[in-house]
Parts: C-alpha cells; structure tokens; sequence
C-alpha cells in the first residue's frame, strides 16, 4: 500500500502484472545486459533508474519471456588459436523438407560452425565456420562439410580482417527505446 499522499509508481510494479509489450524500463535493461551482462542487479537498477527490487522481477519476466535466451563470455578467438574465419555457402542437391531437415540436423552436430542461416538467393544454407589455420579448414571442408547429406556444392570466402563482430541488437525501433533511461 502506497504512503499516505503518494502516488504508486508504476515501474515498481511487481513482473506479474506486467503488459504483454516492452516499456522503457525493460529496453533499458536490454540495452545495458547486451554492452554488460555480468553487471549485479544493484548496478542495472541504478543505471536504469528503478531501485534493486522492480529491476530484479523485470530481468526474470524478460527471461521467462525469452527475450533474453541466456548469457555468455565473448572470447578472443584467436587467443584461443581460431585463427580463421569462413564464411560457407552451402547449396543442397534436393530441397525437399526431409533433404532440409536432415542437413539442418548434421549441421547443428557440428561445433566449428558457429552460426547457420537458411539463405535467400543462391545458395541453401550460409555458415560461419571457425578453424585454427587454413589447413584444419581445409581437412574440415573435405571431412565433414563435403560429407553433409544432400550438399552438392560448398562455396568459401575467408575473413580477411573483422571491422564490427559481437554486436548488441539495436533496440531503436522499440516503443519507448529512446525514452528509456540509460539510451545511448
């Protein structure tokens, strides 16, 4: 129950009456988990402008939502000894659903692919495939790439340098995005 001649504040509401669509407060904690996502609630809370507890239930509601599917650690891939980067165009001998799925699946088993895209234009699938040098790529593309169900073609191209990688979502075109606390 609010102090006598006070008015509740909204943000403070508990996650479960929350509404079905984001609001300021909510892009908010988007926005800051994808430049930190090791910060402590306290911190969020105070970056966002709410206190410790409304900013906690809002994080859990997102969650629950799925608007945020997890959290991890960017690592240096070449710290790690991942020295190249491909870009795979795959193109399947048959595009039937069954062909599809089955190409989908053996992908997925495959760690040294780090995204896949189901692509437009030319081409079935595109991947992103990390190695350690060219030689490893090259035993990867023979072994296991050209032995994919249903690929009748793999087309490379290589990184030759990264001008942006690991970007945050932009969240303008949100509702309430450039009025949220915290907007960069």
């Amino acid at each position: 129950m609010p102090a006598q001649g006070k008015t509740p504040d909204p943000a403070a509401e508990p996650a479960e009456g929350h509404g079905a669509s984001l609001d300021r407060y909510d892009i908010a904690i988007l926005r800051e988990l994808q430049q930190d996502a090791r910060l402590s609630n306290a911190e969020l809370a105070s970056r966002i402008g709410l206190s410790a507890a409304p900013t906690w239930r809002r994080m859990r509601w997102l969650e629950e939502q799925g608007f945020i599917t997890g959290y991890r650690a960017e690592i240096d891939r070449r710290k790690i000894g991942l020295g190249v980067l491909a870009f795979v165009r795959i193109d399947a001998d048959r595009n039937t659903a069954e062909a599809t799925r089955q190409l989908e699946e053996a992908i997925r088993r495959l760690p040294e692919v780090i995204s896949c895209h189901y692509i437009s234009g030319s081409g079935t699938f595109e991947l992103q495939v990390m190695a350690t040098d060219l030689d490893a790529f090259s035993r990867f593309a023979l072994d296991a790439l050209m032995g994919l169900p249903h690929v009748k073609d793999v087309h490379t191209s290589f990184s030759l340098g990264e001008v942006k990688s690991g970007g945050a979502l932009p969240l303008g075109h949100l509702r309430g995005a450039g009025d949220a606390p915290g907007a960069r």
